[in-house]
């Protein structure tokens, strides 16, 4: 699909904001640092819309937001030991308006079509140091047909998954001409509120393991130059309630809460991942996990913080007695690595990037280097409670809202379905060679 930009401009906050260093979390500037994209699709709701006068709407109303949300109009800069701190400059944020002769029925069901590849911004990595990135770009979209599509892609050093749709979700009711619901919080000392001295954390003590190589490899060079491939799984609310059925019964431990839809889905993902790509039973394997850490802390992190909130850990297993024993022994392990990841894990998790004098090592730049999460193993990221659906911008709710297609190997993404009939669609994205193989896997019940 061929797109024209018609114009591309900063926008900044319509007020003066606080100017000065806003010191980042350590945990902010661990694992991705890139921008993080969704789409969400609209039609007008009558033919007499005027899409320019809207996509004015968005505008204003967007500077009138970074006001409040002002640390996102800034810019990052690199300091000493591979680490970053955030210039709250006011710089402002890249707004992109393009077009194309397209239809929207040309995107067929949205979610398999290549053509969707062109609505996000196109950021130049290569060219462009990251300290000149704006933290968020947006691509407005306008179709021949009068719909359009509004894609933010945002710093995930900045953000994460809930921030991210916290910040949408009040720019959707600045556009609607309603007041901001929560004013953001942004004091970084919230995720060390009410610590307890305790004793300091063991000498091995690590939260992040690099994940499994496959056998007989000493790199992951090799597997990260293989062709990949995605592609789009429904599972009916049938298929979860019967895939939560069938790991709650074959648990090791009979007692305790049964298990959540993430813990249910991504053992089964884990379990046919690994007979897909053939592993030998000693093969180990691991499953990267974004545990949200909001309720685990004492005092709970207020729900208006705006910065991340969530750490990465890795549940391990060797693929023998994943694919060997029943859902229940895959869907225990991830439980197990969810439940360990508590506030004592959080504050010694924050005392050991503290004590790090070079973050590189653990930083994936662009999605070029750091721990890789492709085969032997994968990442499984849940939006099933991110309230990224439903939102109203002044042409009522969208007809499609989902990730932008990344090529990682091994990388999963759970999104409820946009009929909210308690479907989930699974974004997997594997080597060419074990796609076919998973998706007959991934229906397989038995």
């Amino acid at each position: 699909m061929k797109v024209s930009f018609t114009s591309s401009s900063l926008v900044k906050p319509s007020k003066p904001t606080w100017n000065g260093v806003m010191q980042l979390a350590d945990w902010d500037q661990i694992g991705y640092i890139s921008h993080i994209s969704t789409v969400h699709i609209y039609k007008p709701p009558n033919k007499k819309e005027n899409s320019i006068a809207f996509i004015n709407t968005l505008k204003e109303s967007l500077s009138r937001l970074l006001v409040h949300f002002y640390p996102i109009a800034g810019r990052l800069r690199w300091v000493h030991g591979g680490r970053l701190e955030l210039d709250c400059n006011a710089m402002g944020v890249q707004f992109i308006v393009a077009e194309t002769k397209a239809k929207l029925s040309d995107l067929g069901d949205f979610s398999t079509s290549s053509e969707m590849l062109s609505l996000p911004p196109s950021i130049d990595y290569e060219s462009t140091s990251l300290e000149e990135h704006p933290l968020l770009y947006i691509q407005i979209t306008k179709f021949q047909c009068g719909s359009i599509s509004i894609c933010p892609a945002m710093s995930h050093v900045i953000v994460d998954g809930r921030c991210a749709s916290y910040f949408l979700a009040e720019w959707a009711k600045c556009a609607r001409g309603e007041s901001l619901d929560f004013l953001p919080l942004l004091d970084k000392r919230v995720l060390r509120a009410g610590e307890v001295l305790t004793k300091p954390p063991p000498p091995d003590f690590v939260p992040f393991v690099n994940p499994p190589l496959l056998i007989g490899q000493n790199s992951t060079k090799q597997e990260r130059e293989k062709e990949t491939t995605v592609a789009m799984l429904k599972l009916t609310k049938t298929q979860v309630d019967l895939l939560k059925y069938t790991a709650n019964e074959t648990r090791p431990d009979k007692s305790g809460r049964p298990y959540s839809r993430y813990e249910t889905i991504s053992g089964h993902i884990w379990r046919c991942s690994s007979m897909a790509r053939g592993h030998k039973a000693e093969q180990k394997t691991g499953l990267g996990i974004s545990v949200d850490i909001r309720k685990r802390m004492q005092p709970p992190i207020p729900q208006n913080f705006f910065g991340n909130s969530t750490i990465d850990v890795v549940s391990d297993a060797y693929s023998g007695d994943l694919i060997l024993k029943p859902l229940g022994y895959a869907a225990s392990k991830i439980r197990e690595t969810i439940d360990k990841t508590d506030a004592k894990f959080v504050h010694f998790t924050i005392d050991f990037w503290k004590n790090q004098e070079d973050f590189g090592p653990f930083q994936d730049v662009h999605g070029c280097d750091g721990p890789f999460y492709g085969n032997p193993n994968l990442g499984v990221t849940s939006w099933l409670t991110l309230p990224f659906l439903g939102l109203d911008f002044g042409w009522g709710r969208e007809v499609y809202m989902g990730p932008v297609t990344h090529d990682i190997d091994g990388d999963f993404i759970l999104c409820p379905d946009n009929s909210e009939d308690g479907s989930v669609i699974v974004r997997a994205c594997l080597q060419v060679p074990h796609m076919k193989a998973f998706k007959k896997l991934f229906y397989d019940f038995s």
